[in-house]
């Protein structure tokens, strides 16, 4: 805990003082420096989920249905895969502590499934299996360790939202007659589990691309009602807005871009104060597209932004960002002890030192 607390101490100064573009060895203030260390899990899949409990317990889940679980700091990982799902891609996961967690598998018709474990992974539930045709569920987020929203994308012209009260154990489709119409070819994207975010007990914010218009969703009702508005980013068959986070229901941070076109981060990112009704463009901004955001719990502008060709950093909310790290990654968190964990392709994992 000292060194925790050492640590948050020096990272506003060293934070504030990192170059503004990438460099081969990780910056360095005063001997300290803001760096991911990689933490081997042994394994190859992609993981494009996370969920960080804690400093010490964090889980992943991606690609060839895997799931990993760590309760030691990431020294060490343990397989917690459901059996006989190697092809299901689980891209996102919710973890509430080392024992319970829920995670989503991807994709149209029945590959869309959710699964409860409650004893860390040693047995897990199927809760919910898609059985309409044109679903395709993305992403989900709990509001608390019992209520939760899964996103899927627009069936019959309107995005469709999942409901759960009994912390994924059974799911509910909720009426969409208060979800605006989606536009043409607009679709949310599964690249981080970040595509739905919550803040506070009843604040959702979907976000979206593939359109005429990258768009970000709002509910303030646990997702029975939405508004929509506009954002600065760009919008096409391979870009859009990727992921939202949100410290509270008004300050909030949105990222993506191309996929196509990683290395560029023109209309990649954007902030808001009003709880996503209008956005704005930083003064300075990542330098390829992003796919993965979180804010620090610690405090307030801090936030980190993550994608294939780096990492970012803000002081200021999101008004500018300064990049720490070249490596690739898909998705990033941070917990209320203050860790931030960072996962993606070939096995990645890791944690955010300051040291």
């Amino acid at each position: 805990m000292k060194r925790a607390l050492a640590i948050a101490a020096l990272l506003p100064l060293t934070l504030g003082l990192l170059p503004a573009a990438a460099s081969a060895t990780p910056p360095s203030v005063g001997g300290a420096t803001l760096t991911w260390q990689l933490s081997p899990t042994g394994v190859a899949a992609r993981f494009r989920g996370l969920s960080a409990v804690s400093r010490n317990v964090a889980w992943v889940s991606g690609s060839l249905g895997t799931v990993l679980r760590t309760t030691d700091g990431g020294r060490s990982w343990r397989n917690v895969s459901p059996p006989d799902v190697a092809g299901l891609q689980f891209r996102d996961i919710e973890a509430f502590d080392a024992h319970n967690a829920v995670i989503l598998s991807i994709g149209e018709g029945e590959a869309s499934r959710v699964y409860r474990t409650t004893d860390g992974g040693a047995s897990w539930t199927e809760t919910f299996r898609n059985t309409e045709p044109t679903a395709f569920y993305d992403c989900m987020a709990f509001f608390d360790r019992r209520h939760g929203l899964a996103l899927s994308d627009p069936v019959g012209g309107k995005f469709r939202v999942l409901s759960t009260s009994d912390g994924g154990g059974s799911w509910t489709v909720l009426p969409d007659g208060g979800m605006p119409p989606a536009l043409t070819g607009e679709f949310a994207f599964a690249a981080s589990g970040q595509c739905l975010t919550v803040a506070g007990g009843r604040d959702a914010w979907i976000a979206t691309g593939g359109g005429a218009q990258a768009r970000v969703l709002h509910s303030a009702d646990r997702g029975r009602s939405w508004t929509v508005s506009v954002t600065p980013l760009a919008s096409s068959s391979s870009a859009g807005v990727f992921a939202t986070a949100f410290r509270n229901r008004h300050d909030g941070i949105a990222v993506g871009g191309d996929f196509a076109n990683p290395a560029n981060g023109v209309d990649a990112l954007a902030f808001t104060r009003d709880g996503g009704r209008t956005w704005a463009e930083p003064s300075t901004a990542p330098q390829g597209y992003r796919s993965g955001v979180t804010f620090h719990p610690w405090f307030p502008g801090v936030a980190f932004a993550v994608g294939p060709t780096g990492s970012d950093v803000t002081l200021d909310g999101g008004r500018g960002w300064r990049q720490f790290d070249a490596g690739s990654f898909d998705t990033v968190d941070c917990t209320r002890d203050g860790s931030c964990w960072a996962s993606g392709e070939q096995g990645r994992v890791a944690t955010l030192r300051l040291g």
